[in-house]
């Protein structure tokens, strides 16, 4: 299975590094000099050096060699392919949390996932609930459960989350 890790920000400086927007809860596992990642069109790239910089990480690709290079590369995907047997119990990837339905502890609907949106403090589920979206935080005490063979995201809202509650 292929996962998106970072995707490609702007140019920094003029020997080709860029800044990443990361995807992934483990950098440094992902980003080390030598790791190839598969950009789609701009084909394989091999992490050539890797420094942050005012809390960003910058990357110097092998096949990119200037600033113009590097801005070509802007809002490139950079995906991994994931051996599926070393998921942890509970991690999940955002494209398996896309159209499952939203229920509450007691079984009463509450819409369906439309989009997954990363964040720096923490992530959020898009719900879209009777024609709106609904932003719920992503944290354990709010979404206890996450239940992918029945195609459902159990939520335990605080009052107000869903307009009709509280």
């Amino acid at each position: 299975m292929e996962l998106l890790v970072a995707v490609v920000g702007p140019a920094h400086a003029l020997k080709g590094e860029v800044a990443l927007d990361l995807r992934t809860d483990s950098p440094q596992e992902r980003f080390f000099e030598g790791a190839q990642f598969d950009a789609a069109s701009h084909g394989v790239l091999t992490v050539e050096s890797i420094r942050v910089h005012k809390g960003r990480m910058l990357v110097k690709f092998e096949e990119i060699h200037d600033r113009t290079d590097a801005e070509e590369l802007r809002g490139a995907h950079l995906m991994v392919n994931v051996d599926e047997s070393q998921d942890e119990d509970d991690a999940w990837y955002p494209h398996e949390l896309m159209g499952l339905k939203v229920r509450t502890i007691a079984g009463e609907p509450r819409g369906m996932v439309a989009r997954f949106v990363p964040g720096a403090a923490q992530d959020l589920l898009v719900v879209d609930y009777d024609g709106r979206e609904v932003l719920v935080p992503f944290v354990r005490q709010i979404v206890p459960e996450v239940l992918l063979d029945e195609g459902t995201i159990v939520v335990d809202p605080p009052g107000g989350l869903f307009d009709d509650e509280g």
